[in-house]
């Protein structure tokens, strides 16, 4: 949905390559078993840093490596950095005219750009391990989204410019994580009250039964968000737009007409 807030200028260019866009766009989840270092790339342990975690780190990396070490930076997450460096790395291909690296950057970089949008991933409790709610991850991330995106309006309006990108990556942390605490608290009022034989249903795919939220749960659990669900996916759609069309900016609004389509 990013390439529809684009403007004339790009928009044609990733409209045809629409399909690898969505194909790719895991890429970076899938490099997270092959490659140690990707891990720390799709997270920030809020926690680790104390109750006003925004007000301690350091926004820029070399300022934070100082305050913190670099092994600590990557052992509580690194997502904002990382948005920032694929920023540069895409700014790059656009200056070098190189289409494959263009778009492979492009799904990246909305991935960790989606990835930060999940109050989730702003936390040390990312699933709810430590204060039993274990499966809140993807109860949040898939389980919602699978049942109602349907009813979600992804239309988001056109892309903007983005003067400091470094910034904006820390806004959407920020933004995120503003949403943590009352994301646990909802599931675990909503859990307390919930009559425990409808909490889960069973379900088949591919001949394995499969224990799951039950449909009446997530919607009562849908209802308690008021949204919030719908709010950060539009947030994570407009942004990776406003990131791409930024980059292209950046590069000089290289000529997209002349790229070749992708071919697999």
């Amino acid at each position: 949905m990013a390439v529809f807030t684009l403007p004339k200028g790009m928009i044609r260019f990733y409209k045809s390559n629409v399909e690898y866009l969505s194909e790719h766009a895991v890429d970076p989840d899938k490099r997270r078993y092959t490659d140690p270092n990707e891990g720390p790339t799709h997270f920030l342990d809020t926690e680790h840093y104390g109750p006003s975690p925004f007000d301690s780190i350091p926004e820029k990396w070399t300022d934070a490596v100082l305050k913190y070490s670099a092994d600590t930076l990557l052992k509580y997450g690194t997502v904002p950095w990382k948005i920032e460096k694929t920023y540069y790395a895409l700014v790059k291909a656009f200056q070098q005219r190189d289409s494959l690296a263009i778009l492979r950057l492009s799904a990246n970089l909305g991935h960790y750009i989606s990835d930060a949008s999940v109050p989730l991933h702003m936390s040390l409790n990312y699933n709810g391990q430590f204060t039993k709610q274990t499966g809140i991850h993807g109860f949040w991330e898939s389980r919602i989204p699978e049942l109602y995106c349907d009813h979600y309006n992804f239309f988001v309006g056109k892309a903007k410019y983005i003067p400091n990108v470094l910034k904006e990556a820390w806004a959407i942390a920020r933004n995120s994580h503003s949403y943590k605490d009352s994301l646990f608290i909802i599931e675990a009022h909503l859990s307390a009250t919930f009559p425990s034989d409808k909490k889960y249903s069973y379900s088949e795919r591919k001949g394995i039964v499969l224990k799951q939220y039950s449909e009446q749960y997530a919607y009562a659990f849908h209802k308690a968000l008021n949204g919030m669900v719908e709010r950060q996916m539009r947030a994570a759609i407009f942004k990776t737009g406003c990131f791409w069309f930024s980059a292209w900016v950046d590069a000089g609004q290289p000529d997209l007409f002349l790229f070749p389509k992708h071919l697999k």
